[in-house]
């Protein structure tokens, strides 16, 4: 089973090397029998954004913070799969997940432009306002 060399990313925009992904294959939990017990079929992966030169310094950004319950302490984002049986499917998930993660960095956001509450809706909250006082205020008595 081959490591994957390079993974292109948003339709080929980013390509994260090789020199970025660190793997690491352990033993799986859950469901297998003996095999579970056998096998390292769990993949780890280790992504680096540092050594990723298609990526700019706002997109590591981005990418932090979408990945911050997955952040190393070195700043590498780590990936896990244990879904799968076989350790190609694993690498294949782990694969996946990044590139998902990666072009989600990549998408700048859009800013948000101020606007103000239009006169209508100041007008409806203030006639339901009114309304409002005037109920309450007809269910309270006179002084008897």
């Amino acid at each position: 089973m081959a490591l994957p060399k390079e993974i292109p990313v948003a339709g080929g925009r980013v390509v994260i090397p090789a020199a970025a992904l660190d793997w690491q294959f352990v033993r799986s939990s859950g469901p297998g029998g003996q095999h579970v017990n056998k096998t390292a079929t769990k993949a780890v992966l280790r992504f680096a954004p540092e050594r990723c030169p298609g990526l700019d310094a706002a997109a590591r950004q981005r990418l932090a913070a979408r990945a911050a319950g997955r952040l190393a302490a070195d700043g590498a984002v780590l990936i896990t799969s244990q879904v799968h049986r076989e350790r190609a499917r694993n690498v294949a998930d782990c694969v996946s997940k990044l590139s998902a993660l990666v072009a989600a960095a990549l998408v700048v956001p859009r800013r948000r432009r101020p606007t103000r509450v239009p006169r209508s809706a100041v007008a409806d909250r203030l006639d339901d306002k009114r309304r409002t006082a005037r109920k309450k205020s007809l269910r309270r008595g006179g002084d008897e």
